[in-house]
């Protein structure tokens, strides 16, 4: 290369940035877990090392550590590893926007600006003496679409102006420069400090090299020192750039520093470069240029101009990147789905626990019109365990009311709705842990012959498993019967129960009470079993000695017989108003999110929408009702309370105390003998009382003036 210089303007090729696809992983994660709509900037760190290849500069990068942690615990400011020597930290700061147009308006030279005067004020209070990458500062601005997956952004790298600019001199390779014997000695120092890992990441350095052609590299607070000793001395910097003509960007702001620092006229630079891991010096740069003090400098408080926005293939113009094509289907699935949640905690509701919702397993009881709505709705609201119980096959007639089957699962007879249902809510989102459980739920009413009792007595045993592996059960069934036995198993294991139950044209949605020996102490290992580790937050204490919450069964003054027979075609089909199901399911699923979020988990009391409940407890869903009743053909809705009754066919003490006698053995008789369950709680005596009560309304003879008018 010819020698370079005669007098030119000093020329310096800029800094180019590089973003690793991690960056905008975290910084996302970043946005939608902690900062919110939250705007302040940002610290971060850029990565930058020496050229090391002559065809190709190194850019400034950064990864997914670049960002400070989530953790709150943790300071906002990055951690990075130290002494790494292709990895030299480079502090940045990082605006991002919450909005394109407020991406579009920011002030780009005022920010420019605020960076420069930090490096200006890190030059005059010393700090760039002790931490030199300081004069490397850059500035980010982004806007995250979380939706589409792209990001704008722009990079500014500021660098302070000379006025008048700095003039070249001399500029050669520096094999040329030194001689032999300095070039070996540089060589080997370079090479030392590099290999140091209190020094490696330092990018810039003194190069003094004495009368014996000894060379060493010291650091920049070692100045006075070596300008003292008659020696050659030359400014170090990490080049990145590869330009045999030009030197890299970070020399404007050395430049600057030298200038101001030590009011130098004249300055040898060394541009360092670096081939396979070690010093080359045919590639690497020795210069000399000419500065003049810029007038006004001596003035502290005036910040010189700065330049720095980046090209965007030589124009002004931000950059944008998409990340959609490139990311796993079902990971892009993923953060759609908790997109929406992760916004509510933004401001509508930040005390929203996406962790207890994405860890609970719900048992849903029935694959029908109820079970399909309520299996996306829970994955809506960002449930991932869900396990559908069904003996039916789909039906001809079912796709159109339930959402969750297509003509193809009708074929061949119809595919099993448990498997089926499983299968639609995959494809839906890959992400979902579903499991299809094909098995008629055993039935009160419904007597087994004896050569079935065996088979029958492992369903109950299945579903005893099953609902004892859950922390949320629904039941969606469409018989009355068909809900006692889960119900018996839910307040055995006090699990939450959510019962919805459809009729033409209206609905009832309801949580059933806990169990009748949550309180007791001696069961407390039992009622510890019964929630899992996700749920450990939900107060399973007795409240006071309140009266329970009733199930579904505790209003009933008989036991759940057969309902199923001699009932015609529209009794034996599910004929509501096609919009009752979507209604109904919906509440349930808000229902057992209330549920989870209330400090009282399944003790809360029952709440109606015209009260005012006392105390400070916080409830960020609003009310948590017991029952919700519903009407279509009058658009209305009404809470009700009811409490739990002593002579219950399915949660009252006596009943879930002769199960946990006599076992399956218990369940069978109950299937069996339709009156046994009243017989034994009671209600066949009630109802043979009241029944021997004969009013003589005749000879009752009222006083109009102790009327009163209702």
């Amino acid at each position: 290369m010819a020698e370079q210089g005669n007098g030119s303007v000093l020329q310096f090729a800029p800094f180019q940035s590089s973003v690793d696809e991690g960056f905008w992983h975290r910084l996302s994660s970043l946005k939608l877990n902690k900062l919110g709509i939250d705007d302040s900037p940002i610290p971060i760190t850029g990565f930058y090392a020496p050229c090391s290849h002559s065809q190709v500069s190194n850019h400034l990068t950064l990864l997914a550590e670049s960002l400070p942690s989530e953790s709150s615990e943790q300071s906002t400011v990055p951690t990075t590893s130290q002494g790494n020597r292709n990895r030299c930290s480079v502090p940045g700061i990082l605006y991002n926007t919450n909005t394109v147009e407020g991406f579009h308006s920011l002030d780009k030279m005022s920010l420019l600006k605020a960076e420069a005067k930090k490096i200006w004020e890190d030059i005059h209070i010393g700090k760039a003496v002790e931490d030199s990458s300081v004069l490397l500062r850059f500035l980010l601005i982004s806007f995250a679409d979380l939706k589409k997956w792209s990001f704008h952004y722009w990079f500014a790298f500021p660098a302070l102006v000379l006025d008048p600019p700095a003039t070249l001199v001399d500029l050669r390779p520096a094999s040329q420069w030194f001689s032999l014997e300095e070039a070996e000695s540089v060589s080997a120092a370079c090479n030392m400090w590099r290999n140091s890992s209190s020094t490696a990441d330092v990018p810039f350095f003194l190069v003094s090299v004495d009368s014996n052609s000894n060379a060493t590299i010291k650091h920049l607070k070692d100045w006075d020192t070596c300008k003292s000793n008659n020696q050659k001395l030359l400014f170090g910097f990490y080049d990145p750039c590869h330009l045999p003509n030009n030197p890299g960007w970070p020399l404007r702001n050395f430049l600057a520093f030298i200038c101001s620092r030590w009011n130098l006229k004249s300055v040898r630079f060394f541009c360092y470069r670096e081939n396979r891991g070690f010093a080359d010096l045919a590639l690497s740069l020795v210069g000399e240029a000419l500065i003049a003090v810029p007038q006004g400098w001596k003035d502290h408080q005036c910040v010189p101009n700065a330049v720095g926005w980046e090209l965007n293939k030589g124009r002004k113009v931000p950059r944008c990147i998409s990340l959609a094509k490139s990311m796993d289907p079902t990971r892009l699935a993923i953060s759609a789905a908790d997109l929406n949640l992760k916004l509510m905690r933004w401001r509508a509701l930040p005390s929203l626990d996406l962790n207890i919702l994405s860890t609970l397993k719900c048992l849903l009881l029935g694959a029908g019109t109820l079970g399909c709505q309520v299996a996306r709705m829970l994955m809506a609201w960002g449930v991932r365990k869900i396990t559908l119980l069904d003996n039916g096959r789909v039906a001809m007639s079912n796709p159109l009311r339930q959402s969750l089957y297509t003509l193809d699962d009708c074929l061949n007879g119809g595919d099993f709705k448990a498997t089926a249902a499983v299968k639609s809510l995959k494809r839906i989102f890959p992400a979902v842990e579903a499991d299809g459980v094909v098995m008629a739920i055993p039935m009160p009413g419904h007597p087994v012959p004896s050569q079935q009792e065996l088979s029958v007595l492992d369903d109950c045993r299945l579903l005893h498993d099953l609902i004892d592996s859950h922390d949320a059960v629904f039941l969606l069934t469409d018989t009355r019967e068909s809900r006692w036995l889960p119900t018996l198993l839910c307040a055995n294991s006090n699990k939450i129960t959510i019962t919805a139950a459809l009729g033409f044209d209206s609905f009832l949605v309801m949580r059933h009470g806990a169990g009748p020996f949550s309180s007791n102490h001696d069961l407390k290992d039992e009622a510890v079993n019964a929630i899992s580790a996700g749920l450990g937050n939900i107060n399973l204490a007795d409240k006071g000695g309140r009266q329970r919450l009733g199930c579904y069964f505790c209003n009933d003054v008989v036991a759940p017989i057969d309902s199923t027979a001699n009932r015609t075609l529209d009794q034996q089909c599910t004929v509501t108003r096609p919009g009752l199901a979507p209604i109904a399911s919906a509440l349930a699923v808000e229902l057992l999110v209330g549920i989870l979020h209330h400090p009282h988990g399944v003790f809360a009391e029952g709440e109606i929408a015209s009260s005012s409940t006392g105390g400070n407890v916080e409830q960020p869903l609003g009310i948590l009702p017991h029952q919700i009743r519903g009407s279509l053909s009058q658009f209305s809705q009404m809470t009700l309370v009811g409490h739990s009754s002593d002579s219950c066919t399915a949660c009252c003490s006596t009943v879930v105390s002769e199960y946990r006698a006599r076992g399956m053995d218990f369940v069978l008789q109950a299937i069996n003998l339709p009156t046994y369950l009243e017989d034994l709680t009671g209600l066949t005596e009630l109802m043979k009382s009241a029944s021997s009560f004969e009013l003589d309304w005749d000879n009752y003879v009222d006083d109009d003036d102790d009327c009163v008018e209702i």
